[in-house]
């Protein structure tokens, strides 16, 4: 088990296998997409393996692929089954916008996935079309169906609320939790990538989780604590009090308004073998030379650690300091 400075347990690595995606969400990158990497950029599958490997001996027992888009690099359920096999790699887990979902499900659990997170921010078909600039609502929907149906359970659905965006479809979103299950978490938009590099407006598009809340409660009726799930990380977990124990649970992530970096337990790899320590802070270490060099445990672990011990006790967001160097899609969210 590893501590950083300020004596949090860090035991979980986000770790993107692509910077590409099929997708062009206004929180997350440009609409003309971003600067790829190159091929011989990216780390290849045995490269992620080997990073794993060496974090599963400092005591990271939680693994969660993103992107980009994860299931638009090809291979993807290899990778996912060389990681389910790592020695000390407890959950398994992986971030999608669910658009091909439908295809890769079974083999997914099959290989040994655990669960999935599916990026939804909205029920209407045309805002669908609009957030994401190029997608089918009815592709994550039936992403959602395949991924339940396939076990990788409990399938979360993570929702952005941006204000003038989609922020009156929070009832509505919440009431999915009674009528399909669903086990939903509105997250605070925040400043990285998309629309953000360019306007500094951003506070005003923040909708905060005791705001939407409020909103929830006036319609539906009072929340009540929820048994956190699998998973939960940093969400605050609830239920619609009469709902029954049946119902979804609705969960807030609130990194603006009311932050958890006291808890923060996380790395992330980028697709190009950057291991950054916090999402909101341009900082990174360089794991490519190393493992193209002499990929030794040992060094691969020292550089880790490093990263481990770089973490800052909380983001600078109120100091107006913000990443400006990647999009969300170029790091894994």
């Amino acid at each position: 088990m590893t501590m950083d400075r300020y004596g949090r347990l860090i035991d979980y690595l986000r770790v993107s296998v692509t910077d590409r995606c099929n997708l062009r969400c206004i929180y997350c990158m440009p609409e003309e997409g971003v600067q790829l990497c190159s091929h011989d950029e990216i780390l290849r599958y045995e490269e992620i393996v080997a990073v794993v490997r060496a974090a599963a001996e400092l005591g990271i027992s939680k693994i969660r692929l993103t992107g980009g888009e994860p299931l638009v690099r090809l291979g993807i359920v290899d990778l996912v089954r060389e990681l389910a096999a790592v020695p000390g790699i407890e959950d398994l887990a992986m971030t999608t916008n669910g658009t091909l979902l439908a295809r890769y499900a079974a083999d997914l659990a099959e290989a040994g996935l655990r669960r999935v997170n599916i990026s939804l921010d909205t029920l209407q078909p045309a805002r669908f079309r609009a957030i994401t600039r190029r997608g089918d609502l009815r592709d994550t929907l039936a992403g959602i169906d395949a991924a339940n149906s396939a076990g990788l359970t409990p399938v979360k659905i993570n929702t952005v609320v941006m204000r003038g965006v989609n922020d009156d479809e929070v009832v509505s979103l919440a009431s999915k939790t009674v009528t399909d299950g669903w086990n939903l978490r509105f997250i605070e938009w925040m400043p990285v990538g998309g629309d953000a590099l360019v306007h500094d407006d951003w506070r005003e598009r923040v909708v905060t989780a005791a705001e939407i809340r409020v909103r929830v409660e006036a319609e539906l009726g009072p929340l009540v604590p929820a048994r956190d799930l699998v998973g939960a990380g940093p969400a605050r977990t609830f239920r619609l009090a009469d709902a029954g124990t049946a119902a979804g649970t609705l969960g807030f992530i609130s990194a603006i308004s009311e932050h958890f970096c006291d808890s923060c337990n996380r790395l992330r790899l980028t697709a190009n073998g950057k291991l950054r320590p916090c999402l909101l802070s341009d900082y990174e270490i360089d794991l490519l030379d190393a493992l193209r060099g002499s990929p030794e445990t040992g060094k691969l672990q020292d550089l880790i650690r490093q990263a481990i011990q770089a973490k800052p006790q909380g983001h600078r967001l109120a100091r107006g300091q913000r990443a400006q160097a990647r999009v969300m899609a170029q790091i894994g969210g």
